[in-house]
């Protein structure tokens, strides 16, 4: 992505911030980038697609968190519920320390753009989430009782929300908020976190 695209983006996303989804115009963003309107329109066919690319440009930076996590499979069985706090806490530090990014992708998702976008989009790039998410329901075969889609859809969802209390400064920024989000969100889960073991006859 060139500069100009990348400033457009970002500019989008802190126009949505000030004005609202409903409310911005390409005007608004122009004003923030310091490029003309006429300018936009070469990168962007209408505000419906920069503000669906904007979605696109920061759901891939965050799946991207998955792919240079390290990540040791060995772990979920000495310490089930501290590998998923490992997963999950870059992530919502991301969404933390990403304002503009985190209102702009909230806003998006509650929005009437979304479903339409939802639909058509080709989100392969969380494959490496997947591929986690794959290896925790081996290790924890009892995970299979919930729908899958459910629980991590929730985790994902639920995490930028409560990111976006912290940002908008209704949630302070610190250890007690995230250690009290993870929980909120995890209750129930480690009771299917259990390894399964071989019965001796």
């Amino acid at each position: 992505m060139d500069d100009t695209k990348a400033r457009i983006i970002s500019s989008t996303m802190k126009a949505v911030r000030q004005y609202g989804l409903e409310g911005v115009r390409i005007q608004n963003v122009s004003e923030l980038a310091e490029i003309s309107p006429g300018a936009i329109y070469r990168y962007f066919e209408s505000k419906d697609q920069l503000l669906q690319e904007c979605f696109t440009y920061v759901d891939k930076q965050a799946a991207a968190i998955f792919e240079h996590l390290k990540f040791n499979p060995l772990t979920m069985i000495t310490d089930p519920m501290g590998a998923v706090k490992s997963l999950w806490l870059p992530y919502f530090r991301f969404w933390v320390s990403h304002p503009d990014e985190t209102i702009f992708y909230h806003r998006f998702r509650d929005s009437a753009f979304f479903p339409k976008y939802d639909k058509g989009r080709d989100a392969s790039y969380f494959n490496a989430f997947g591929g986690i998410v794959h290896i925790f329901r081996d290790v924890f075969p009892s995970l299979k009782q919930i729908n899958q889609d459910i629980l991590w859809l929730h985790m994902l969802t639920t995490t930028v929300m409560y990111a976006k209390n912290v940002v908008e400064g209704m949630l302070p920024d610190n250890q007690e908020t995230e250690d009290t989000v993870f929980e909120l969100l995890t209750i129930g889960l480690s009771g299917y976190m259990k390894v399964k073991t071989s019965e001796k006859k």
